[in-house]
């Protein structure tokens, strides 16, 4: 009789979990979806270096009071994510990015694939903390930014840059990085009641 460690289950946990990230990539890279590969390669790049984000925040700061404070919020919640993803997480969890050609991803999806590691996705992390941050300050707004920010993160595994694990990471840090930042904020800027 084998008593397996908790070192041993934990391994093979995590095995099958990326098994299941492996086989979820392929089966959206062999699906097929013309229609939709142009609009997600779109989206994936307006999204580099949270542009998309950003031009959000610009139209919202121009209306003062709790518009202006969202954006503000929006802003300093990417920072927070982006530092958290890019100069922690990807250090410290080095996850080569998937190979394209052998699951297939068809070219017409392709976007520049970034030289960074892959786990975690900067670009759900900073789009889940704009949309936590600012949904927060802001509820009427919560439910389309968060659409718009689980589009990105997907664009990201539709074009094949990254896994589907990849990016649920980065939206965990996005929605924690927000949640920072929002506490933070709120003892050195009180939102107006």
């Amino acid at each position: 009789m084998t008593t397996e460690t908790s070192a041993g289950r934990g391994r093979r946990v995590l095995g099958e979990m990326r098994a299941t990230d492996l086989a979820v990539y392929r089966a959206i890279a062999a699906s097929p979806t013309p229609t939709l590969d142009r609009t997600l390669r779109r989206l994936s790049h307006a999204a580099d270096r949270s542009r998309l984000w950003f031009a959000i925040a610009g139209v919202l700061a121009v209306v003062p009071g709790r518009s202006r404070r969202g954006a503000v919020l929006g802003v300093v919640s990417i920072g927070v994510a982006s530092a958290a993803a890019n100069l922690v997480a990807k250090r410290v969890t080095v996850r080569v990015r998937p190979d394209r050609g052998a699951a297939a991803v068809p070219i017409g999806r392709h976007v520049r694939m970034p030289m960074s590691t892959s786990f975690p996705s900067g670009h759900a992390a900073s789009a889940f903390a704009f949309a936590a941050a600012v949904g927060g300050e802001m509820p009427w707004l919560s439910l389309p930014l968060h659409v718009v920010a689980t589009a990105v993160a997907y664009s990201r595994v539709h074009t094949g840059v990254h896994y589907p694990g990849d990016t649920l990471a980065g939206a965990t840090i996005g929605a924690a990085s927000a949640a920072t930042a929002t506490y933070v904020m709120n003892r050195l800027w009180p939102s107006p009641s």
